[in-house]
């Protein structure tokens, strides 16, 4: 099956060293015996008190941070009610009088009760928690139970979908809190725990490391720069605690990768977790708290990474940096002047690695704000200078080139088509672009077909309509053949565009 990423619903993290030293006692013991003498791994305990006494430090160190950070984690049950009209409203069959008399009376939909389990982060000693959006979404009521047994009542203070953080408050005083860390000084490979409530087993803890940082799944509507651990993190973790060595939250547990067939499936912890960092999730907390909502900055562009093939076409040495594929109109970017094959290095001096670099960046500025972006346009180095508007809801990672699932209608060979470099093309025509997803205003050829044994097969899909070639406009078939065949020896840069965005990609030579 193949692996899908899955929310789950609590933390917990014991620690890799720990882990590292339980299963070297196991592996001694296994070896003694099978040798016929056990006797010799009790003596070597016996006569080693220096190695206990370091294991005993070592364990107690871990009890005393776990000691101190896990009260401030709490548990969640959430209730939501879903109505009967919106259970008929989705059944085709149920709405409809026809086949409804076939049902009798019963058949008609009654309201329905949810439950859920989550967990949280104390981050006020007045009261509000942090936890995830989809713990608390759609809620009719939620509970929140303490460490030392309390049960209180919570409010919901505001959510963000996109970035998967929202914040509760219940009405109580001195409680224990749980101080941030700085979630960009997180290394990878650094001990961490995680503390939640995994199918409603309170306050588990389980051990690992950090994994990587600055992961992006392919989840169109989240911002993303997830932690990752392979600490166990499983259902009713969400919203839970990812802490350090000092007992500080580097992240809140969001979501697992499984073997599981889809979302919220059935597949279970494969050591594969993401958390969101603590920087971002207090950002929003922040907002949340202060506004009730949060705002953030917004250019106006599609976006991808810089390759080093598409740094070539583009005239940038270093081929780090993200590369505009596309500018909404009448943005901001639009606005600043930001054009199509732009390619951003930097943001206020700060080099970009990538697109997602930069987005986090954008984001984390206030609307209104100004930012000087460094640009290498046509080979050239200039400045444009950005007053940010305010980004919408949803977000696009634009992954151009990529087969959307629409097909074109013609079959391969139709009259009109034409090929180059094993990609097989037909005219665009309203009717495919309506098909494929693009704007009706759009000029180009499909893709029909591409060789699997060409060069063009590890960056153009069937279903893509290309609408440059080396970001020269193609209107028909004519075009395209006769762009393509000008470069014969050299690697051609493609403008292709999809129902995800514009972007470009790069075909070699035979």
């Amino acid at each position: 099956m193949p692996n899908v990423v899955q929310f789950r619903r609590s933390t917990a993290i014991l620690t890799l060293v720990a882990a590292s030293i339980g299963g070297g006692l196991i592996a001694a013991f296994a070896v003694a015996s099978h040798s016929g003498r056990p006797e010799a791994v009790v003596a070597q305990a016996d006569t080693n008190p220096n190695e206990q006494r370091a294991a005993s430090q070592l364990s107690d160190s871990f009890a005393n941070i776990i000691e101190k950070a896990s009260p401030a984690v709490v548990k969640i049950s959430m209730t939501r009610v879903i109505k009967a009209q919106d259970q008929q409203s989705n059944n085709p069959f149920l709405s409809d009088p026809f086949f409804r008399q076939f049902f009798g009376p019963g058949a008609r939909p009654r309201d329905q009760r949810e439950e859920g389990l989550g967990s949280g982060v104390i981050v006020t000693s007045g009261g509000y928690i942090l936890t995830n959006n989809h713990v608390i979404d759609k809620a009719t009521s939620l509970k929140v139970e303490l460490s030392d047994g309390r049960e209180f009542t919570a409010k919901p203070v505001g959510a963000d979908a996109q970035t998967d953080v929202a914040v509760v408050k219940i009405n109580a005083d001195n409680l224990p809190t749980m101080p941030f860390a700085n979630s960009d000084s997180a290394r990878v490979g650094d001990l961490c725990f995680a503390i939640g409530n995994p199918f409603g087993e309170d306050h588990t803890v389980t051990m690992g490391i950090v994994s990587a940082k600055n992961r992006v799944l392919q989840r169109n509507t989240y911002i993303q720069n997830f932690i990752q651990t392979d600490a166990s993190i499983n259902p009713g973790n969400s919203g839970g605690a990812l802490i350090n060595t000092r007992g500080q939250l580097i992240g809140m547990n969001t979501m697992i990768l499984t073997g599981g067939s889809s979302f919220g499936g059935e597949g279970g912890n494969i050591g594969i977790g993401f958390a969101v960092p603590s920087n971002l999730a207090k950002s929003v907390m922040d907002q949340i708290m202060k506004n009730g909502k949060v705002s953030r900055g917004y250019i106006g562009v599609s976006l991808q990474d810089l390759t080093p093939d598409l740094a070539q076409h583009f005239g940038v040495k270093n081929a780090k940096g993200a590369v505009v594929a596309d500018v909404t109109p009448n943005s901001p970017g639009a606005k600043a002047g930001l054009k199509q094959g732009d390619v951003i290095t930097a943001i206020d001096g700060k080099k970009v690695e990538g697109s997602d670099d930069l987005t986090m960046n954008v984001i984390s500025h206030e609307p209104g704000s100004t930012v000087s972006l460094d640009v290498v346009r046509n080979g050239e180095p200039t400045t444009v200078k950005v007053t940010l508007g305010s980004r919408p809801g949803g977000v696009n990672w634009n992954k151009p080139g990529g087969n959307n699932g629409n097909e074109p209608g013609s079959d391969n060979g139709s009259e009109g088509n034409s090929s180059a470099r094993g990609i097989t093309v037909e005219n665009l025509t309203p009717d495919l672009a309506q098909q494929i997803g693009v704007p009706a205003s759009t000029h180009g050829v499909v893709v029909d077909s591409v060789d699997a044994s060409s060069p063009a097969a590890d960056s153009v899909a069937r279903g893509v309509v290309i609408t440059a070639v080396d970001r020269k406009p193609v209107n028909n078939v004519e075009d395209f053949k006769r762009l393509m065949s000008q470069d014969e020896g050299k690697s051609v840069l493609l403008t292709v565009a999809s129902s995800n965005g514009t972007g470009f990609t790069v075909v070699q030579p035979k």
